[in-house]
């Protein structure tokens, strides 16, 4: 299991836009395809919406990476 930080400058992220920026995933189409598939764990819950916000603490789990979304200084 990997772990790995992402800052974000805004109030929140969305789930699919937080795969691509993580480098999890290549594009939006395959990040959409990864979270409808059920692949993407949010707090360790299992979650297929891709427009699920996502805050600083949260932490997304995908192919054995964990990113913990932290506020940028």
């Amino acid at each position: 299991m990997e772990n790995r930080t992402v800052s974000i400058q805004t109030e929140y992220i969305k789930l699919d836009s937080l795969l691509k920026f993580a480098a999890l995933c290549m594009s939006g189409g395959e990040a959409k395809e990864q979270i409808a598939q059920g692949l993407v764990q949010v707090n360790g819950q299992i979650c297929t919406q891709r427009g699920k916000k996502c805050y600083p603490g949260d932490r997304v789990t995908f192919q054995g990476v964990t990113v913990e979304i932290t506020p940028c200084s």
